[in-house]
């Protein structure tokens, strides 16, 4: 039942406008790994999805393999993955780790480091990790919370709402 409304509320066209993800709070290249530092208007060619992780999290590195595997099923449609590392603990924020740590984690996709939490807040996230669902316009079209992995309940349910935003006129 829950599928279903997320995807009436994508598809759907409601009095209500969907909200706009924040414009990203680091513009300094020294926050940004494997790419240089991004806008949104540099994510309009395609869905995106914004993934709050940080790599103390046993739960964000699970998950890894997962946003791996979607990046790579969905690249032909026009996917984008910007991980957005937000740290829970002090020694997470050491820009040098949060590099190295992506480089033995096989994260290979931008990351964005927000060890203000700026951008964290400016989404109202409050979750490690969540995946929101942008589509080429930055409005938000889907938040899924927790731990995911190939073939389970959330990536069937994050595929099923990246089809049907793909599919949209």
């Amino acid at each position: 039942m829950r599928l279903m409304t997320l995807i009436l509320w994508l598809t759907s066209a409601s009095v209500m406008a969907a909200p706009v993800a924040p414009p990203f709070t680091q513009t300094e290249p020294e926050y940004w790994i494997n790419s240089e530092p991004l806008t949104l208007a540099d994510l309009s060619d395609g869905p995106t999805i914004i993934e709050f992780w940080t790599f103390g999290c046993i739960n964000c590195r699970r998950s890894i393999p997962w946003v791996n595997a979607l990046i790579a099923d969905y690249a032909d449609r026009g996917l984008t993955v910007v991980g957005i590392h937000s740290p829970e603990f002090g020694y997470e924020r050491a820009l040098d780790e949060v590099a190295r740590r992506c480089e033995v984690l096989g994260v290979e996709h931008p990351v964005m480091v927000d060890n203000d939490h700026a951008y964290w807040n400016a989404m109202g996230n409050r979750y490690w990790p969540a995946f929101y669902l942008l589509d080429a316009d930055g409005v938000i079209r889907g938040r899924f919370i927790g731990e995911t992995h190939a073939g389970d309940r959330q990536d069937l349910a994050v595929r099923e709402a990246l089809d049907a935003l793909i599919a949209t006129p």
